[in-house]
């Protein structure tokens, strides 16, 4: 039997789940019915719940590990891919990995109260929970020096590059350079979504075009979700009226303006 983990060494949230077990629970249970609401139901999520998990899985991975046909709540089909089903097989064994390392560094630092050992932070992963709701996996193409700032490039899929702005020293604390593996962290409120019908000269560096997938509207604001292609989407937060003059409903065409000093770039 695993031994029990002390706090200190025990990745779990507040929900008393471990970072990231819930999307894979989901991606296993998609695998298992064929269906991303047959999932949510089988582990305890609520429906747009478990699309959001979907979503932000497949942003995190170089290809989609999930496509889904369309249907809603009662209808449809998803299918996990090999890539989806590759990232199952990898987690089960990084998990029972991590668990051993951990079990025996409790038994190496037991009985010595003065000993701290900051795991979580240690094994931080970018399958843990963020409050941006935007987070891409990417490799560095680029980098380009300046005195103070550096402008990045970082390839996303294979048409979308997000140009981003961070400083020279952030460059050195992160060890960015092209070809390193990295994730852009955007937050909801920070895309500007235009309508494509009008062409317009911004200084925002990034503009991605997407098919919206969904709008979600609330007392003030509304989410919007675009598909920008390769299995990747972007969840963007809108005043209700911007979404009512836009016309903004699913299939419409839309712009998404990105500033390049809005996103943050993260390392693994």
């Amino acid at each position: 039997m695993r031994q029990a983990l002390t706090p200190l060494l025990d990745f779990r949230g507040a929900d008393g789940h471990r970072a990231g077990e819930d999307r894979f629970n989901l991606l296993a249970a998609i695998d298992d019915t064929g269906s991303i609401a047959a999932a949510a139901k089988m582990v305890g999520l609520s429906y747009r719940a478990a699309w959001d998990a979907v979503n932000s899985l497949n942003n995190l991975f170089p290809r989609p590990i999930v496509i889904a046909a369309a249907g809603g709540r009662h209808g449809g089909g998803a299918c996990v891919t090999t890539e989806g089903l590759r990232a199952l097989t990898v987690h089960r064994l990084l998990t029972a990995s991590i668990g051993e390392i951990v079990a025996n560094l409790e038994t190496t630092i037991s009985g010595d109260p003065s000993v701290s050992f900051p795991a979580q932070s240690l094994l931080w992963s970018p399958i843990m929970k963020t409050s941006a709701r935007n987070t891409y996996h990417g490799i560095v193409t680029s980098v380009e020096h300046g005195a103070v700032n550096a402008e990045v490039a970082l390839k996303v899929a294979e048409d979308v590059v997000l140009t981003v702005i961070v400083t020279e020293r952030s460059i050195d604390n992160l060890g960015i350079a092209p070809g390193a593996e990295a994730y852009a962290l955007i937050k909801a409120s920070t895309p500007i979504l235009v309508s494509e019908d009008e062409p317009l000269r911004t200084s925002a560096r990034n503009r991605l075009s997407g098919t919206v997938i969904s709008v979600e509207k609330g007392a003030v604001n509304s989410e919007v979700v675009l598909d920008i292609g390769n299995g990747k989407t972007l969840c963007a937060i809108v005043t209700d009226d911007s979404a009512e003059d836009l016309e903004i409903r699913p299939g419409k065409r839309l712009g998404a303006l990105i500033k390049a000093s809005q996103i943050i770039l993260a390392m693994g």
